[in-house]
């Protein structure tokens, strides 16, 4: 909190403060405060306030320097919004962003989130199907039955043979995906996925082909991190994704730094079956990560990597 406080940083705050109460008076009780301290904020978002079909929640982050400098810091979570559809939504919000830079811009994203479900509720796909329970990290499901666990059987694909796929857009292949053996605790099953990457579009293409397959797509949870080495810049570009599941594409992504792994990709499929976990789904994630990365020989070479100097790395958005 001393950065809130920092003089520098009098002139953000006080915007936050402002907005804060516009957007409480414009949502009520749809806005919600979770850390007034640490400027943690989430607001519950559907397509229509009457009859909701799509809902969403998007929890907010406001940095000292926000707006001014910084954008907020946002997840979003939605069990629906999977894919090419979640990174579509991200873009418009960091446009939005781009073009009103240095202003306050919550509002104009739940605005553009609400527009999204309004659409999505629109389109035939939705209209007649029922919504999917937007099942939040470590939420009871009283209703889940031994009819809604996976049947691996089908998931294990034919990874011996696995093929390279062309995209027809740029002329990049999709990678091999290798499927890992799943774990299962009190119902709650998890599952890795691993595939060698060296371009973010490449990890584009590894997330749209998974999520092809219905059974990972109905998962509860898809997290993810990966790291590319470039050699140019002898630094890594690396990233992760909760998808719902708090913090576990950090840890996931922690994991393979301290394994000091490289070019590679892991997805951590779980789905919930009514029984909380508590810190033991962290513990299933990353086992199930190390032991894929292990089985596909990407530690092999982690002895002799940490004995040279590791290159710096960044995150990406």
């Amino acid at each position: 909190m001393a950065d809130i406080l920092n003089p520098e940083n009098e002139g953000d705050l006080q915007s936050q403060i402002e907005e804060v109460e516009a957007l409480s008076s414009i949502y009520g009780d749809e806005w919600c405060v979770i850390d007034e301290a640490s400027r943690i904020f989430c607001i519950k978002i559907s397509n229509d306030l009457d009859e909701p079909k799509l809902t969403a929640c998007l929890q907010i982050i406001l940095p000292p320097d926000y707006p001014s400098a910084a954008p907020p810091i946002y997840q979003i979570n939605a069990a629906w919004l999977r894919g090419p559809e979640r990174a579509k939504l991200a873009n418009s919000l960091e446009d939005l962003y781009v073009e009103h830079v240095g202003e306050s811009i919550l509002y104009l994203w739940v605005e553009k989130i609400r527009e999204f479900l309004v659409e999505k509720s629109q389109s035939s796909e939705t209209v007649n199907q029922p919504e999917k329970v937007n099942m939040t990290s470590e939420e009871v499901d009283d209703d889940d039955d031994d009819e809604d666990i996976p049947d691996f059987r089908t998931l294990k694909l034919n990874t011996e043979n696995a093929h390279l796929f062309m995209d027809p857009t740029n002329g990049e292949e999709l990678p091999p995906i290798k499927h890992g053996n799943p774990i299962t605790d009190r119902r709650s099953t998890f599952q890795p996925h691993l595939a060698p990457v060296v371009t973010p579009r490449q990890v584009k293409m590894v997330l749209e082909k998974l999520y092809e397959n219905k059974k990972i797509a109905s998962a509860t949870h898809n997290i993810y991190a990966y790291r590319i080495y470039c050699e140019d810049k002898h630094s890594f570009l690396q990233d992760c994704e909760d998808d719902g599941e708090t913090a576990a594409g950090g840890r996931l992504l922690h994991l393979l730094q301290i394994l000091d792994v490289r070019n590679v990709m892991v997805v951590v499929s779980r789905w919930y079956g009514g029984i909380l976990l508590g810190p033991d789904r962290f513990k299933h994630i990353n086992n199930c990560a190390r032991n894929i990365l292990v089985e596909e020989g990407y530690t092999a070479s982690s002895d002799a990597a940490a004995k040279t100097k590791r290159p710096k790395s960044k995150k990406t958005k």
